[in-house]
């Protein structure tokens, strides 16, 4: 796995090991990636937690149980199991307050952990989070949950080439999407149990959204064929003091398709006091 840097690493309550990246000073960033088969916080984050660290933020930027460098134990991956494994570094860094950036998966483990430490939760950004149907309209409705969980049960994704074909239903134009990307992927993959996405569940969160307390700014593309864009008319209706950007000719990874207008509007929303 030498194609993703090396950082950082805490031993968790339940024996689990988390790496992470954890650089700069000032208030805290954490960046909490997405549940895609080979995801770590560096593929899906690495032209976005630059910019914030030019900016004088502190940015934390771990890899999640089950991905990246961190441990991949054969457990249930249900959503309280990430939230408290975030939780638990937040912790270890001795942070009391934090903004959480999550996309996908990341974004449903920031608003859960929003809703049970509110008081730890600064402000969110999230890029087309989960957690906002229940997980059979996803598999029914979304062309790429279904062909993701079809191509990790098949092992198709331990070549580049199958790893290639899931990563372009992640983006409008598949023409950005780089080898190193799909390296990284690969590298992480070939190490995942099957349980990872198996036994993954998050639960319905739209009946909670009123309690979201913080500021929320949240991205959505159009095209997006993992989470469906209307979420961000339930987050709209159902949440106070929010702000959301929908983006056309945009799939689900607005923070790479988008990232120099992701990164600046992330940023304007942090400056806003």
């Amino acid at each position: 796995m030498s194609v993703i840097p090396e950082h950082s690493y805490v031993r968790l309550d339940d024996d689990v090991t988390l790496h992470y990246l954890d650089a700069g000073e000032g208030e805290t960033v954490l960046f909490i990636h997405g549940s895609g088969p080979g995801a770590s916080g560096h593929s899906n984050f690495k032209l976005n937690y630059p910019e914030f660290l030019k900016a004088g933020y502190r940015v934390v930027v771990p890899d999640l149980p089950g991905y990246g460098r961190s441990s991949k134990p054969e457990t249930d991956y249900v959503l309280d199991f990430f939230v408290e494994a975030v939780r638990e570094l937040v912790d270890h860094l001795g942070v009391s307050r934090v903004t959480l950036v999550g996309n996908s998966l990341g974004g449903a483990i920031a608003i859960k952990l929003a809703l049970d430490y509110p008081k730890l939760v600064n402000r969110l950004i999230l890029m087309a989070p989960g957690g906002l149907m229940k997980k059979e309209r996803y598999f029914k409705e979304m062309e790429g949950i279904q062909k993701m969980a079809a191509a990790f049960a098949g092992n198709e994704l331990n070549e580049p080439e199958g790893m290639r074909r899931l990563l372009s239903l992640q983006m409008y134009d598949a023409s950005g999407l780089t080898e190193e990307v799909v390296l990284e992927r690969v590298a992480v993959v070939k190490e995942q149990p099957r349980c990872v996405l198996s036994t993954m569940h998050v639960p319905k969160l739209a009946k909670r959204l009123k309690e979201l307390q913080c500021p929320i700014l949240g991205f959505w593309g159009m095209n997006d064929k993992f989470c469906p864009a209307h979420g961000a008319q339930t987050m709209m209706e159902e949440c106070r003091n929010i702000r959301f950007t929908l983006l056309s000719e945009c799939g689900h990874w607005v923070m790479i398709e988008h990232q120099e207008l992701f990164n600046r509007q992330c940023l304007e929303f942090l400056e806003d006091r």
